[in-house]
């Protein structure tokens, strides 16, 4: 079970790295990615952060942790520099900061980050069909999260990616200790939220894929 949306202390969330590795292992996950909030502020040191905890992981362990980032509220011409930056620093799963409902983020903000080079596009809110169309395009994955706030527009990003094909991912945006819940947890989530059980097992299918692509 995968979850690639997590954030530690090195920016808003409050656990070490090593902490989010120990209780998404205990939870039963085989592999997340660290992916905190960053700009041209603090892109560098929180790349750099990630990389050195998840280098020095043992390799034996139990659950695999991924180095990425959540590139979150740019001017939207910094989009694709920061993301280009962060995959030459070594980032295994990029993450743009859609455009929610729960916070006010730059109009305009879906379409850049689609066009830039990340992975997911986090809770990406009342996303436009030309959008997931360009997601669809660009194979990136539109999430389906479980975060407060955050999830209330699930249904409408399951049901216009459901349209034109766009992929789709499950995952937790955890910050807190009790953010994280069980696969079965959120197996049931996924469901209330609109998924079959079949769609479920794809949309792990692909996430399976995309960690095992040099990963």
């Amino acid at each position: 079970m995968y979850n690639l949306h997590t954030h530690s202390l090195l920016s808003d969330g409050c656990l070490l790295p090593s902490e989010l590795a120990v209780r998404y292992a205990a939870k039963g996950y085989k592999v997340i990615a660290i992916t905190d909030h960053a700009d041209y502020s603090n892109i560098e040191f929180v790349i750099r952060s990630i990389l050195k905890f998840t280098r020095n992981w043992p390799k034996n362990s139990s659950i695999k942790v991924l180095p990425g980032v959540e590139l979150t509220h740019l001017p939207l011409a910094q989009f694709k520099p920061l993301a280009k930056l962060a995959r030459k620093l070594g980032c295994k799963v990029i993450i743009g900061h859609g455009e929610t409902t729960a916070e006010p983020v730059i109009k305009g903000t879906n379409k850049a980050a689609l066009e830039s080079d990340i992975d997911i596009l986090a809770h990406p809110g009342k996303i436009c069909e030309a959008d997931v169309k360009l997601a669809a395009r660009r194979g990136i994955f539109l999430e389906v999260t479980t975060r407060h706030g955050h999830k209330a527009s699930n249904s409408h990003v399951i049901k216009i990616a459901s349209k034109f094909k766009a992929k789709l991912i499950l995952d937790h945006d955890s910050h807190d200790p009790e953010d994280i819940i069980t696969p079965l947890k959120m197996r049931q989530f996924a469901i209330k939220a609109g998924l079959t059980k079949a769609l479920i097992d794809d949309i792990y299918k692909e996430t399976a894929k995309f960690i095992a692509a040099d990963r």
